[in-house]
């Protein structure tokens, strides 16, 4: 293959050259194996962990409350939460009793899963929302009227004030089930370690499940006085990958850009990783090569070579000013930490060999060192992008 050709080997994985941050708590190693299937390397640090309310007070009393006078409307939010309420109430001997008062009335799921809980149970639901946002539900609740109504709302992990108000103040009567809580992990030193990643350059994507895993990552990083610069390398080089809007909402707040599947499932998102990501890649004809810049590796001629980060740098470096010389002072400011211009040839040198061509990247006597770019053809999309930045 040679810099006519730019297409990448079909046996290189969509995803192989690229780190993914996983932030998940729940299903975290089925999504990191769909995403390492794909060739990328995946760190995971749960940015948040579920508490069970099994013997919460609150929660039995909510129970024994919808018991005594069955709800006109119940809204389960997650699958996880329903079953985990019914659990509950079975392992406090009164499971059947609540089922019944659930199915006198009208069951809404807000997506599938709660509507996968709901049918589990014995019990059939009537409506659930395309978008599987609670802001939807509460819009079809309102239109059809809820004055006089009796309506007990699941919570997911965190209370829903919005919610419970707008029905307040419509005139139903609301009765909160919190069946768990989010809480930080009890180690955290995993989604340190994850941010600290981010923060060095280390991750290309941090992908995101949930709203609080969102907001719990954002929240750590400003208790060690990080925040801003994590807010700043999700709107520039790391890709925030979310599994749909509701998860988004979080980061989108703060202007950092998501990317999202039109369908909010653990395949869809990481199908939409693998569109979006390698069209993230840079493509040059180098040398009589076609030379692909991926977030920790190369693609040289259809063949993968991984590169480590500092001589990932420096070849960035290089590729944002394609066959024009770039001192050997800019690409020491390049490298990550102190670096001085010893360091650059002995990194310069590692660089060459992990390429495996010497032809690749010139030495210009005493000024610095230039990507061989071919000047006939000159950079070329790879995606269907022509890019001239450092796309990391």
């Amino acid at each position: 293959m040679t810099s006519s050709d730019p297409t990448t080997s079909a046996d290189v994985p969509p995803l192989a050259g690229f780190a993914v941050g996983v932030t998940a708590a729940r299903r975290a190693d089925e999504l990191g194996t769909m995403i390492e299937r794909r060739g990328a390397a995946v760190q995971h640090g749960p940015a948040l962990r579920i508490v069970p309310l099994v013997d919460d007070t609150e929660l039995l009393a909510a129970t024994r409350k919808l018991i005594e006078l069955a709800p006109d409307i119940t809204v389960a939010t997650t699958g996880i939460g329903f079953r985990g309420w019914v659990q509950a109430a079975t392992e406090w001997g009164i499971g059947d009793e609540l089922l019944g008062a659930l199915g006198a009335g009208t069951l809404l799921a807000r997506g599938p899963k709660a509507r996968g809980a709901i049918r589990s149970c014995g019990l059939a639901d009537t409506w659930s929302p395309p978008s599987e946002s609670s802001a939807e539900v509460l819009e079809y609740l309102l239109n059809g009227g809820v004055r006089g109504l009796r309506i007990a709302v699941q919570q997911h992990g965190e209370p829903l004030p919005d919610m419970v108000e707008a029905l307040t103040v419509a005139g139903a009567e609301v009765i909160e089930v919190p069946v768990y809580r989010w809480e930080p992990p009890a180690d955290l030193g995993p989604l340190d370690r994850l941010t600290d990643a981010t923060l060095a350059g280390e991750l290309d994507v941090l992908a995101f499940t949930s709203a609080p895993a969102a907001a719990g990552l954002l929240a750590r990083a400003a208790e060690r006085g990080r925040h801003d610069e994590l807010v700043t390398r999700l709107r520039g080089p790391v890709l925030a990958l979310c599994v749909g809007p509701v998860t988004a909402a979080p980061l989108e707040a703060l202007d950092i850009p998501t990317v999202q599947p039109q369908r909010s499932r653990l395949g869809a998102m990481v199908r939409q990783l693998e569109s979006v990501l390698p069209a993230r890649s840079r493509g040059l004809p180098v040398a009589g090569h076609w030379l692909e810049l991926r977030g920790h590796a190369v693609v040289l001629d259809g063949e993968l070579r991984p590169v480590p980060r500092l001589r990932m740098a420096l070849l960035h470096a290089l590729a944002r000013r394609p066959g024009r010389v770039v001192s050997r002072e800019a690409l020491a400011a390049a490298l990550p930490g102190p670096a001085d211009v010893p360091a650059v040839e002995k990194a310069m040198t590692d660089l060459v060999a992990a390429l495996g061509s010497a032809r690749l990247i010139q030495p210009v006597l005493t000024s610095g060192y230039r990507l061989a770019l071919d000047p006939a053809t000159g950079p070329v999309p790879v995606g269907g992008h022509c890019l001239h930045g450092d796309v990391r």
